[in-house]
């Protein structure tokens, strides 16, 4: 049984009460049933009766649905917000005298307590989430309806950049894709505001809008149709590219493990007391690797750790985080499974010639080098990657600090992968992990364009967010 709401209808699932609950002192022949779209994760279709119909309608067209027939209308956003939208609808509908009807399974959607998983602003408060998304879902309804007028946009390397002006006046830059696009800046010139953005990107610049998104495209179908996509055609098949090593997909780590172990019968694994440890010991003891099932996102999944003696201290170690690329991971592990790069001297100052003999994939590459304190660097031209050797750390060998680091994401402060790797892990050990930043290729699969939803806020965040849309915003 439906809940009904509006004027004579009670809130609750009982007969009418004697006395009519609606905010307004009149109600006219027109009644809305809102319900959850059939082929569409969270748009909500409306459906119109009475012969006052049309006065809902108008009602609902400017709080962001569009008709599909005369009776029919949908609510589809790019921020997945439909549900609550739709029932701040039903206010103004009731303050007018127009009766409504929420169904269980949209009541459901709207009850439901959801947050983006990996949201990058993730101090915002749940009702400040929902006004960046808001803001950036008026963007691209003015953008879809031709408010905006987008001149050129490009990839800034992590996410898509615009220059667009308002039909009204004011040109703006924009920030980011689908519900977290913002206006990064207001600018005084379109021509001088292009000029910019060319300089600023050079190649990357495309003319005109970019092609819809994924989430862009399932919304504009779900305004247009009840019905899912034509199952009559093959689905396409997600999007595979191949990109270099450090930007390929991590794949499943677990299985790289097991084929490691399968491929060098001279490993055993077993498994620890704590049920989410697996650990795998070369059989001369010396070599051992531990692998968290259950590590978090910045977390070491991996970590590998040499001695010179099954009851020795340890000489080297190396940490890996679970997004650390499936192409360098297999290299890694191929290194191990050759034996010919675990041995170093415990103790013995490193020198410039281990660290040139580390590096020189790189340097052959055509890497940028640089010294910033007591820190060497080596980045693409990009910037997107690179390798960081800390002198400081190198030279206190009990110092928390990472002597090497290998990273990967829009910079070193927020890398999208990290390996960490201690003052004696070996020169050799290293210059192959380096061959294959330098050179390693491997695939990327588009990500879906539905997003995940979770109950809680997610503990990590995306290397890059976008820029705050207002001051009251910010941390």
């Amino acid at each position: 049984m439906t809940s009904i709401t509006g004027p004579g209808h009670p809130t609750s699932e009982t007969e009418p009460e004697s006395s009519p609950t609606s905010m307004s002192d009149h109600s006219i022949d027109a009644h809305v049933r809102f319900d959850t779209h059939p082929a569409h994760t969270s748009a909500v279709t409306a459906t119109l009766t009475g012969t006052h119909h049309r006065a809902a309608q108008a009602i609902l067209a400017a709080r962001g649905f569009e008709n599909l027939d005369d009776h029919t209308m949908v609510l589809a956003r790019i921020d997945h917000e439909e549900p609550y939208w739709a029932h701040q609808a039903t206010h103004a509908l009731h303050a007018e005298g127009i009766t409504t009807e929420i169904t269980p399974r949209l009541r459901e959607a709207i009850d439901e307590e959801w947050t983006w998983a990996n949201y990058p602003m993730h101090w915002l408060t749940r009702a400040e989430v929902r006004e960046v998304s808001n803001a950036a879902q008026t963007i691209y309804d003015d953008i879809r309806h031709g408010r905006l007028i987008i001149h050129a946009h490009a990839h800034d390397g992590w996410t898509t950049v615009a220059i667009g002006t308002y039909l009204d006046g004011g040109t703006v830059a924009l920030h980011g894709e689908n519900h977290l696009r913002s206006i990064a800046d207001r600018l005084e010139s379109p021509a001088q505001a292009l000029a910019s953005f060319q300089r600023l990107h050079g190649d990357a610049v495309r003319p005109g809008p970019a092609p819809m998104t994924d989430i862009e495209q399932q919304t504009a179908q779900a305004r247009t149709s009840l019905r899912s996509p034509d199952t009559a055609q093959t689905p396409a098949a997600p999007h595979v590219a191949r990109v270099p090593s450090y930007e390929a997909d991590p794949g499943d780590h677990e299985a790289l493990l097991n084929g490691f172990l399968t491929e060098n019968n001279d490993w055993e694994k077993y498994r620890t007391w704590e049920d989410h440890t697996t650990v795998a010991t070369h059989e001369s003891l010396t070599l051992r690797i531990l692998f968290d099932h259950e590590a978090g996102p910045r977390d070491p999944r991996w970590t590998i750790a040499a001695y010179e003696s099954p009851v020795s201290e340890r000489m080297w170690h190396m940490a890996l985080t679970p997004t650390v690329p499936a192409p360098v991971v297999k290299s890694l592990l191929d290194a191990l499974g050759a034996g010919d790069a675990w041995e170093t001297a415990l103790g013995s100052p490193i020198t410039d010639k281990q660290i040139a003999e580390a590096t020189q994939p790189l340097t052959a590459a055509g890497w940028r080098s640089a010294v910033d304190g007591h820190s060497l660097h080596w980045n693409t031209q990009q910037g997107d990657v690179g390798v960081q050797f800390d002198t400081f750390a190198a030279h206190n060998p009990h110092s928390p600090l990472h002597t090497w680091t290998l990273w990967a994401g829009p910079d070193s402060n927020n890398p999208t992968w990290t390996i960490h790797a201690s003052v004696y892990t070996p020169a050799g050990l290293l210059a192959d992990l380096a061959e294959e930043l330098a050179h390693g290729t491997g695939t990327r699969q588009t990500r879906s364009g539905q997003p995940r939803r979770v109950r809680h806020i997610a503990g990590s965040t995306p290397a890059a967010p976008p820029p705050p849309l207002s001051t009251r915003l910010r941390r």
